[in-house]
């Protein structure tokens, strides 16, 4: 199909929304970035962010590309599980609560989760998990700006390169100026912007086409989608809990707002994020099981959210699935760069090649690297090589095997450290194996399952005996003057 045929809005209606939505953003991330100045302000928002704002950017952060587009695009491929499944990624954010807890209160002068697993496991643990960080991060760049340019081009004929070329740069131009208070606070409106959408897309929807019709029409075309005992569909729903749980427990996004929250502030605001995140997911994928009764010829799977509410919707419903998805592209994509800058300019930048940096040239460096990462997300973007969800849940397999390392570093005294890189190393290699001979719904499962099985031994086999008070002299200045050599 071309897509002067497919394209529901045209595409001068496409440019006004995003050139609104370019200066939108961009003054806000200035007005609320203006007093960000020093390296932590830039990086942690002075840690001072309080329980709506964290609860706002934990909630719009987590409501990615990936919620939005493939949440559909798994519920035309799995069905009710599909869907149901990926809800279950709000059990990261909740578990998530009481670890942040603890990051603030073991680690009150921290910067990154680099930080924590240098000082709690050495420097070969150390490297590893930046490995397995940084390419998680890189991969959900990619899904990101792939899911801007696939938006887009769906909604208005748009190119596809040109659309993500504009979401990045408009991502990168606000996370320049205000740097994490920017994110913050632009995530405050965002999380708006999505809990309003979400809402009106879904009685829309239901008002249109109807659960009887629908239901009838899945029934006589695709019965598998409702099959509540459909194999593959069970195993993605214990491999996202897992994946979900990696996600979270290892990413930096997520431990810098646990330094940048007030004390006291991590825990409710986690918890409320992930209980208000958990329906977003199944009124996403809801959309997707209309595709039978709408009768619509979907091109590529991880197209079928934007195809179908428009479809339904028409040319108003086209412009609020674009902001709504807009919205929830911005709010990931600005915090993924603010935090993976952080990661690369602390754990890489100063851990490894500059120790003796000082505070100004961290700061000024912070912003190079948020540019350099923009334009390195921008140039693997340009070729499409993979849907969303197959490039998201490639990672899977990386992400998992960090869940029993992190865990166990922040609760037991004793966990090894040799357990804790190979736990890392064969959860990967295994999860990776079943991603290619299995398939990608278990990829997750089996890399987490491998991690924990050599935590516990070694633990068992070759405990270490760790003092708590070794974490708190973690920060830029502390702990970086070794050189990275703990």
């Amino acid at each position: 199909m071309d897509e002067v045929r497919t394209a529901i809005l045209d595409p001068m209606i496409g440019w006004i929304v995003l050139a609104a939505f370019s200066v939108l953003w961009i003054l806000l991330g200035w007005w609320f970035g203006r007093d960000s100045e020093d390296l932590e302000g830039f990086m942690l928002a002075g840690r001072r962010v309080g329980l709506a704002l964290g609860v706002a950017t934990a909630m719009a952060t987590w409501v990615t590309s990936n919620t939005t587009m493939a949440a559909p695009q798994l519920a035309l491929q799995l069905g009710l599980w599909g869907m149901i499944g990926y809800s279950l990624g709000a059990v990261g954010l909740i578990l998530f609560a009481p670890l942040a807890r603890r990051i603030r209160s073991l680690m009150p002068g921290g910067f990154t989760s680099g930080d924590f697993v240098r000082l709690r496991y050495g420097t070969t643990a150390w490297r590893v998990f930046l490995g397995i960080s940084l390419f998680y991060a890189l991969g959900w760049l990619i899904s990101m700006g792939t899911a801007g340019g696939v938006l887009i081009h769906a909604l208005t004929g748009i190119d596809y390169r040109l659309g993500m070329t504009v979401i990045l740069a408009i991502c990168v131009a606000y996370t320049l100026l205000g740097g994490l208070r920017a994110v913050i606070g632009t995530d405050f409106l965002q999380t708006v912007i999505i809990l309003v959408g979400v809402v009106v897309l879904a009685w829309l929807a239901i008002r249109r086409v109807g659960f009887e019709p629908m239901h009838a029409a899945v029934l006589a075309e695709r019965p598998a989608l409702l099959d509540l005992l459909f194999p593959a569909a069970i195993m993605f729903l214990f491999n996202n809990l897992l994946f979900g749980i990696g996600e979270i427990f290892h990413s930096n996004v997520w431990w810098s707002r646990a330094f940048a929250f007030r004390e006291g502030v991590g825990l409710p605001a986690y918890l409320i994020a992930g209980l208000l995140w958990i329906p977003i997911p199944v009124v996403a994928g809801f959309v997707a099981l209309g595709v039978p009764a709408l009768a619509l010829n979907v091109p590529s799977a991880d197209m079928v959210g934007p195809m179908v509410a428009a479809e339904l919707l028409g040319q108003s419903g086209a412009v609020l699935v674009f902001v709504v998805v807009f919205a929830a592209l911005a709010s990931s994509l600005d915090s993924l760069l603010a935090a993976t800058s952080d990661l690369v300019l602390t754990d890489l930048y100063r851990g490894h090649l500059r120790p003796d940096a000082t505070a100004a040239e961290l700061a000024r460096a912070a912003r190079w690297i948020v540019l350099g990462l923009g334009l390195l997300t921008w140039l693997l973007c340009l070729p499409r090589v993979a849907t969303l969800a197959a490039l998201l849940h490639f990672t899977g397999a990386f992400v998992a095997s960090t869940i029993w390392p992190i865990a166990a570093g922040l609760y037991w005294r004793n966990a090894s450290s040799q357990g804790a890189v190979l736990g890392m190393l064969l959860g990967t290699a295994s999860g990776l194996l079943a991603y290619h001979v299995i398939g990608f719904y278990v990829a997750a499962l089996v890399s987490a399952a491998v991690s924990m099985a050599v935590v516990l031994i070694a633990t068992r086999i070759a405990p270490d005996r760790f003092e708590w008070h070794e974490l708190a002299t973690s920060s830029v200045a502390a702990g970086r003057s070794e050189g990275g050599s703990t």
